[in-house]
């Protein structure tokens, strides 16, 4: 019983792996689209050096998540160091925001 249990865990963990890297191929292709749109009419080094630029960008999707993570980060420690002041508040800031 245990046998057939873990075989079908690992099956299921193998299967959202195949999921995730399914994934992450559309957005690169995505991106690809995006890039070629861009350098359309554009030809030899010219289009090159700007599929280059282009590829190497991260979407503004994920730029707009990082930050957005930092902020609530910020938003949280805030709250919890509330009333504190000093070298109190400025570790409590301090831990808080390296965890």
């Amino acid at each position: 019983m245990k046998k057939i249990l873990s075989i079908a865990l690992f099956g299921l963990l193998m299967a959202s792996g195949y999921a995730q890297a399914k994934d992450d191929k559309t957005m690169e292709q995505t991106q690809m689209t995006a890039c070629e749109k861009q350098t359309s009419g554009m030809k030899g080094d010219e289009q090159k050096m700007k599929m280059k630029e282009c590829m190497s960008a991260k979407p503004m999707e994920e730029k707009m998540h990082k930050g957005g993570m930092q902020q609530e980060k910020m938003k949280r420690c805030n709250a919890e160091a509330k009333g504190m002041k000093g070298d109190e508040r400025k570790m409590k800031m301090s831990e808080c925001l390296k965890g």
